[in-house]
């Protein structure tokens, strides 16, 4: 039974507050009916005696205190699901913008979800290939992992989020894979590149995409995570489909849960945010993960930009503590033209070692990865050292750890925008690359693998990089 109330006290923003209730629960959804007939929804955010305080969802413009009906519907925000939403557009709510027909559900799921029993779930072991190097060969992506790209302001990490959307895919056994791709807080221009993207390869026919613009009300941003993380554990748990989720900007939702924490008047945290932001990101990121004797997974990749580019902003410091490792993009390689600036020193994959090896990726990746790390950290080193003193302070050897540095970032790192490398192309160009150092400086590898791999790979020449506008597929 509906219960209507016309006793609204106070509005602050998108919150308002509502007395003399009865009933009504945490995270219930609200219908408000405005004096000109008009409609909105909203969620319950704090129930106090017989108050509640509401958050709605499309503004509060047009609210008159007095004359607007208050419905609570007695149960929470709810996301259709079928296989039909694959190939789609929706908005941050779960509304189709795509022009397409309406979804008929199958089933319709609170878009909170339902707490993954830490007994029941699975551990991380499957490799997924995102055709990117840097990725793939040193820090990779493991099926049901939680692997963040922290970034800067102005890097290009919506082309590298769009790259792999497009490319990443699960080796071994033919299963079926999609991509939940959600994006908040972006704008027009941004939500048009990424649905053209997405069209461009045909990608969009395995992907569910939900867009929240800049302009959309911070609380639709708030739901725009959770209403992609109900898509996708529809498709992983009751399809049984492995699903990689993309969600960027996570910056853009934190500073949304600020603004609502404001308007709540709440004992802000560290930089105004509200206290519990850890806890809040923690139902969100924790929704990826694998289940015993299921065969669906859910794989995470949220995007963040750091603010002043400073890791240790509550943002990037405290998804640090939730996911297993990070992918750093760096400025200063940006500066160089190299595409994608992924910053391999600060760079983890903390699950990295139960993806790969021999029947996943390549018996000798985790000793190519080590030696590959290890040979470009004293490069890098070396490089600061010539810096400060000069390239006369430098021995043989480390003239040639710098020289190893720069092949390995202008070759290894860089890559075309379109550039879709096999992991077998990945561990071989490594190879090829280590081909410039002495052979007793590799201490990391295997002299079976030596003679395996590096021996055979000496005579081929290191392919010349592909630039994104000529791998770019023709219109």
């Amino acid at each position: 039974m509906l219960r209507e109330y016309l006793t609204i006290r106070d509005v602050v923003g998108p919150l308002v507050l509502v007395e003399g209730v009865e009933g009504v629960k945490y995270e219930e959804l609200v219908e408000l009916e405005f004096p000109d007939g008009s409609r909105s929804r909203g969620n319950v955010l704090e129930v106090s005696r017989d108050y509640a305080l509401v958050q709605v969802f499309e503004g509060t413009r047009g609210l008159n205190t007095t004359q607007t009906r208050v419905r609570f519907i007695g149960k929470s925000l709810e996301f259709g699901v079928s296989r039909d939403i694959l190939g789609r557009v929706f908005d941050g709510l779960g509304h189709s913008i795509d022009g397409g027909p309406e979804i008929i559900a199958d089933k319709y799921l609170d878009i909170h979800g339902v707490a993954m029993n830490p007994c029941a779930r699975d551990y991380p072991t499957d490799f997924i290939q995102t055709g990117i190097s840097a990725i793939d060969g040193l820090n990779p992506l493991v099926r049901g992992q939680k692997l963040p790209i922290f970034s800067g302001s102005g890097l290009p990490h919506p082309r590298m989020a769009a790259q792999i959307a497009r490319q990443a895919t699960v080796l071994g056994k033919e299963e079926e894979f999609a991509v939940v791709f959600a994006a908040m807080g972006i704008t027009f221009e941004e939500a048009h590149y990424f649905i053209s993207e997405f069209k461009k390869t045909a990608a969009i026919e395995k992907a569910v995409i939900f867009i929240n613009l800049a302009d959309d009300p911070a609380v639709e941003r708030i739901s725009t995570p959770r209403v992609a993380l109900t898509a996708a554990e529809y498709l992983a748990f009751d399809l049984d489909m492995h699903i990689l989720v993309i969600m960027t900007d996570m910056t853009y939702y934190c500073e949304a849960l600020r603004e609502i924490s404001a308007a709540r008047k709440e004992v802000p945290g560290r930089r105004g945010y509200p206290g519990y932001l850890y806890t809040d990101l923690a139902t969100i990121y924790e929704r990826a993960g694998r289940i015993k004797d299921r065969k669906g997974s859910i794989t995470q990749i949220p995007v963040l930009t750091m603010p002043e580019d400073d890791k240790t902003h509550p943002i990037p410091d405290l998804t640090g503590y939730i996911t297993e490792g990070q992918i750093m993009l760096s400025r200063d390689i940006h500066r160089k033209g190299i595409y994608p600036p992924i910053d391999i020193l600060p760079s983890l994959s903390r699950l990295k070692e139960k993806g790969i090896g021999e029947g996943k990726t390549r018996e000798d990746h985790s000793a190519l990865s080590n030696q590959l790390f290890a040979a470009y950290a004293r490069g890098s080193e070396a490089k600061e050292l010539m810096v400060i003193l000069g390239e006369a302070a430098l021995t043989e050897e480390d003239k040639k750890f710098v020289e190893f540095a720069d092949q390995f970032e202008e070759k290894f790192i860089a890559q075309g925008e379109y550039e879709n490398r096999t992991i077998e192309e990945t561990l071989d160009l490594g190879w090829k690359l280590l081909g410039l150092l002495p052979r007793e400086e590799l201490k990391r590898v295997s002299e079976a693998q030596i003679e395996r791999y590096l021996e055979a790979k000496k005579e081929q020449k290191i392919p010349v990089l592909v630039t994104g506008d000529e791998s770019a597929p023709k219109d």
